[in-house]
């Protein structure tokens, strides 16, 4: 018999599979399953980029190879992104790297940076691939806990000696999945102090960067003076454009990092389909005019579960960014137990906040990815749960 590798065979399913297994199993018994769970934006991609890409893939010229690292439409346009938005100078053609999607740069940023027992300070609560990269690339984790009382800000006074001494690498996350949580420019200046001072990378990952609300403008590490001595940063088109399924992002900053991840991505893939660059190109340069419209769609559905959610016990804080809420399940739950009760009793599937990671106990993520009409529907069943005497008094 043909064994794989142990790192595959230990390495536990991908957190969200269990509950699209059971909501599989309720939709085949007629369940109306409404799908809280996977943080995938419902809203369609703008009619401009796709008419783009139309365009670009009838081009023959445009079936051919990428260039390694990108082509010079899309990293052009990244770099006058980061300068429009945020005053940050970037060179195409040393600072900035395409992706296939922000989440494969990631996990093969450690591939490129780490070695055999090197750590990686990662947020917990945090999005689940980052402590997965890290193992498959032979790394070890370190949890930075994220709690409320500190505004889910990483405690950097609180390191060990041992523990700066052993991690190579400070990977954050703002604004934040699964958490919501946002930041100012003040907390990229701590951290690259800490970094410095330690001689760590540090790695933003700023995949909901542009999904903000009123007049929050979420910051960028690169903005902290001297970044791209010791930083890097992930974007993606995913959530800004609505356009998970096209898997197209970047990384900028430090141009030793990019060379390396450069390198080892171009021996693993040749990039992604140039029509998706240049259309990916036109969204980074338009007027964000379609991500504000979108923004106040999330908003209003944020604002509107908060309020529900908060009179029914299920206790949540507003937030400046992201389509999530992290609302603290009701007293006598755990996380997981709140969330099959969701799923098997009221047909709403949430994500227990121990898949992000143990300081996630307590809680459950909700993605704000469906109609405000289907919010009033999960906010009615929630209703009728309690109203039984199913949770909360």
């Amino acid at each position: 018999m043909i064994t794989v590798a142990d790192k595959v065979k230990n390495l536990p399913a991908y957190v969200f599979s269990e509950f699209q297994h059971k909501k599989a199993e309720l939709e085949r018994k007629g369940v109306d399953v409404i799908d809280l769970g996977i943080g995938a934006p419902d809203l369609p991609t703008p009619d401009f980029v796709y008419e783009r890409l139309v365009l670009e893939a009838k081009n023959p010229a445009n079936h051919r190879y990428s260039p390694y690292s990108g082509c010079s439409e899309f990293k052009e346009a990244v770099a006058e992104f980061y300068k429009k938005q945020y005053d940050v100078d970037l060179d195409p053609d040393k600072e900035i790297l395409a992706l296939i999607g922000s989440k494969e740069g990631i996990a093969n940023l450690f591939q490129a940076v780490l070695n055999p027992g090197d750590a990686v300070f990662v947020p917990d609560p945090g999005y689940p691939v980052y402590t997965k990269g890290v193992l498959l690339a032979g790394g070890e984790n370190i949890l930075l806990p994220l709690h409320q009382e500190a505004g889910y800000i990483p405690q950097f006074g609180r390191i060990s000696k041992k523990n700066k001494q052993r991690a190579k690498i400070l990977l954050l996350n703002y604004p934040s999945n699964p958490l919501g949580a946002t930041i100012e420019l003040n907390t990229f200046k701590e951290a690259a102090t800490f970094s410095k001072n330690n001689n760590i990378l540090l790695v933003n990952d700023a995949a909901y960067d542009l999904i903000t609300f009123d007049d929050y403008k979420a910051p960028s590490v690169l903005q902290v003076p001297g970044a791209k001595d010791l930083a890097v940063e992930f974007g993606s088109l995913s959530k800004s454009f609505n356009m998970t399924g096209w898997r197209i992002g970047y990384v900028v900053g430090n141009k030793n990092i990019i060379k390396a991840l450069t390198t080892l991505k171009s021996n693993i893939d040749s990039s992604q389909f140039l029509a998706v660059q240049k259309a990916a190109a036109t969204a980074l340069r338009s007027d964000l005019a379609a991500v504000r419209e979108h923004n106040a769609i999330y908003q209003e559905r944020m604002e509107r579960l908060h309020t529900a959610l908060n009179e029914l016990g299920i206790y949540t804080e507003k937030t400046r960014g992201t389509i999530f809420l992290w609302a603290k399940v009701p007293a006598g739950f755990t996380s997981k137990r709140f969330a099959n009760k969701l799923l098997e009793e009221a047909g709403v599937i949430v994500t227990p906040g121990t898949a992000f990671g143990p300081t996630g106990e307590g809680y459950i993520r909700i993605a704000l990815t469906v109609s405000k009409e289907r919010l009033d529907e999960v906010v009615h069943r929630l209703r009728e749960l309690r109203l039984k005497g199913e949770y909360g008094s």
